[in-house]
């Protein structure tokens, strides 16, 4: 069963063997990681996302990142952005995610999307935009499988980029009636 789990100290092994599955595919951008490829260590990356999820730098936004796990495997990693700016709201949305190579086609993608929706009421969304490069049809399977509904495509940086809303469920709420 996959879980969503906010990263910890101790998913530092199987965390840098992800980054390490990643390196030897090939794959300089780990989606939805942020920007763990670049971090000097686990540690100091592990800093940033606690900090981020309310104290974005300068040009970002606060966000939420979180490891999906199959029992005590990473097999995704994935970012909810709390709210968008302008640039977001253009070419980067509100998720972010990413499936550990050895682990695509297998059905991660769309349960990790469907869990990681599941949160953003709690941080007011109503609606969450995610994008995806035309040419990635599993992404775009991923995000129409949980209500994704393709609003435009726009051209970013030679690609063209294609823009999904998914329309989201309120929070419950517990209602008490007294007779």
């Amino acid at each position: 069963m996959i879980e969503l789990v906010f990263p910890t100290l101790t998913h530092k092994h199987d965390a840098l063997e992800y980054r390490k599955e990643h390196a030897d595919n090939g794959e300089n951008v780990i989606n939805g990681s942020a920007g763990f490829v670049h971090a000097d260590s686990y540690e100091s990356w592990l800093k940033k996302v606690i900090m981020e999820q309310s104290d974005a730098p300068p040009g970002f936004v606060p966000s939420t990142t979180f490891f999906a796990m199959d029992g005590d495997r990473i097999v995704g990693m994935i970012s909810i952005r709390h709210y968008l700016n302008d640039e977001l709201l253009r070419s980067g949305g509100n998720i972010g995610y990413g499936v550990r190579p050895s682990e695509r086609r297998k059905g991660y993608g769309p349960k990790m999307l469907a869990l990681a929706l599941k949160k953003c009421p709690s941080l007011g969304l109503e609606k969450a935009l995610i994008t995806c490069d035309k040419s990635n049809t599993a992404s775009a399977k991923t995000i129409t499988k949980n209500g994704g509904v393709l609003e435009n495509e726009i051209e970013e940086n030679g690609s063209i980029l294609q823009r999904y809303w998914v329309p989201l469920a309120p929070p419950a709420h517990n209602c008490y009636t007294t007779n």
